[in-house]
């Protein structure tokens, strides 16, 4: 078990610190360009586990992947679409992968087999998998590990689903439906679909290859067509930024994050906001996103829409000056962990007191301890430890390795924080 000292913050943090790429933007750039009617150009592109595993998986199927610059770390990548073949995907723990791209894998003229890290055998895979047997794909499990039985095209057409667990099953139907022969019409039966801003992501973004998508509350329809080829630029990842942005908020420090696009589909940008109501002084200029930390008072908030901020709210949440209860995210029980249960277990080890509600966690502050903060190989988790070591002592971070899964850098960007 390897673990960090997370550094703590002897005064305030005064910073800037340039985030790489979206991950949620680069995958779907990547996808989309797979598909697409030629040759495109992803600038930008994050390189982290995730990514690279998407990178992988799309050149297991014919794909072809070029890098301008050293294949380990260049950021700009040309994507040949070629004929897709049967092949090996790895998805790792990389919910983008395990859930894009079996539905592109229903075009490829072969078998594409997936399998993941083992911890990703209890995510939710039946939905998007269900869905595409009924779109025609023939598939040989509801669950990882499994088989796609290509034949070189899918007939495509109506499919009703429930997605209240993930947004993903939504957006991994839409990126692939216009190459399917009916295209694809997906309509949401259930609960509230979590993470919105993720499908209005994938929406834009098929747009802007030349797509055409109709959205009618729960239902979206992605009329057959060619995806057309084009250059993504890919904008800095929001969520990687809001721990950084905590920073400053714990410490009553300054962060700047430049390059914050003024208007985004990134459910990270919801923290400016968020900072806001918990005290925090927030400007969006021509410099950048710049935080204020002065006072970090409890919330009262619903994350339904942007749940992968939960872990960086509950870390601030701890460290307030009074209660927080954080609502709608019963969804997080199915992420890389039950990012609910862990997040308790992890506070109160360190003395703090955090319970779980049917939608969420309750936090009332209290004075912390050092300890072991485990990650659960969740990078989410990992950054919360960090974020909490900065006043708590004795913090130590299990696994911090885990972060490379978004941001190999962050240990480099949390240490050089301290540098200003």
């Amino acid at each position: 078990m390897s673990l960090w000292s997370a550094p703590v913050a002897a005064e305030s943090i005064v910073a800037t610190v340039e985030l790489p790429g979206s991950k949620s933007i680069t995958n779907r750039a990547l996808v989309l360009a797979a598909l697409a009617d030629g040759e495109s150009t992803v600038r930008g592109t994050l390189r982290s586990r995730d990514t690279d595993l998407m990178l992988g998986a799309l050149a297991a199927m014919g794909i072809g992947i070029d890098y301008v610059g050293a294949p380990e770390s260049a950021t700009t990548v040309v994507v040949r679409p070629n004929p897709l073949t049967g092949g090996h995907v790895h998805c790792g723990l990389a919910g983008t992968v395990m859930r894009f791209v079996p539905p592109v894998a229903a075009l490829a003229d072969g078998i594409v087999t997936f399998d993941a890290d083992e911890q990703a055998y209890q995510r939710p895979m039946g939905t998007v998998i269900g869905a595409l047997r009924e779109l025609g794909a023939l598939i040989d499990s509801d669950h990882l590990p499994f088989s796609v039985h290509g034949h070189g095209r899918l007939l495509g057409g109506s499919v009703t689903i429930d997605a209240s667990s993930s947004s993903q099953f939504v957006s991994a139907l839409l990126l692939a439906g216009a190459r399917y022969d009916l295209g694809v019409n997906v309509k949401h039966v259930g609960p509230q679909v979590p993470s919105q801003p993720h499908i209005d992501m994938t929406v834009e973004m098929l747009r802007d290859a030349g797509v055409s998508v109709d959205v009618n509350g729960s239902n979206w329809h992605v009329s057959p067509g060619p995806i057309k080829a084009r250059e993504w630029v890919i904008e800095p990842d929001l969520s990687n930024a809001t721990s950084f942005l905590a920073a400053a908020a714990v410490t009553g420090g300054r962060m700047t994050v430049p390059h914050w696009p003024s208007a985004t589909t990134q459910a990270g940008d919801a923290i400016r906001g968020i900072l806001a109501d918990m005290g925090a002084d927030v400007s969006l200029d021509s410099d950048g996103l710049t935080v204020v930390g002065t006072s970090l008072h409890g919330i009262d908030a619903d994350l339904h829409d942007v749940g992968e901020l939960t872990p960086t709210i509950a870390a601030l949440a701890a460290l307030a000056d009074g209660p927080t209860t954080l609502r709608g995210i019963a969804h997080l029980r199915g992420h890389e962990t039950d990012r609910l249960a862990a997040l308790c277990t992890e506070i109160n080890a360190l003395g703090g007191d955090c319970t779980q509600t049917a939608d969420g966690l309750h936090i009332t502050p209290q004075p912390l301890h050092g300890g072991v903060w485990h990650s659960y190989a969740d990078h989410r988790m990992a950054t919360a430890g960090a974020i909490i070591g900065l006043r708590v002592p004795g913090v130590d971070v299990e696994n911090i390795e885990t972060t490379s899964k978004t941001l190999p850098t962050f240990v480099d960007l949390w240490n050089g924080m301290f540098q200003g």
